[in-house]
């Protein structure tokens, strides 16, 4: 069983940085591949970010390119999102997931990913 928890959200205005944190325990020796996901109110979770564990690939979604970074400290069992640069529209609740489907990792599938977190929300104001 793999437990997921995120923290670092928080109230921010537009412009502002926040880093999100997710610690990993349990057993995650099968899991090849991270991600963070959002949902705003009234809408489908989607993909942010992705970290291929094995060769440290990454993927985003268009929209957080260039402002969010997904990183991983294997030492500490933590998957990072540091978010700049934020605006109004990035305000949801963030979760981490893991799954083992590693080779897919760059789709951000919501449904390829097995293990979650209980979500941190991020909300930014103009």
């Amino acid at each position: 069983q793999v437990q997921m928890v995120e923290s670092g959200g928080g109230s921010v205005q537009a412009g502002g940085s926040l880093r999100l944190s997710c610690g990993v325990s349990g057993y995650t020796a099968n899991n090849n591949c991270m991600g963070w996901f959002r949902q705003a109110p009234g809408k489908e979770r989607e993909g942010v970010a992705t970290i291929y564990t094995v060769d440290g690939s990454t993927a985003y979604v268009p929209s957080v390119k260039g402002r969010f970074t997904i990183s991983r400290d294997d030492a500490k069992n933590t998957v990072y999102l540091q978010m700049n640069s934020l605006k109004v529209e990035d305000t949801a609740m963030y979760y981490c997931a893991a799954t083992t489907l590693g080779p897919y990792c760059y789709t951000m599938r919501v449904d390829f990913f097995s293990d979650w977190g209980q979500g941190t929300q991020v909300t930014v104001s103009s």
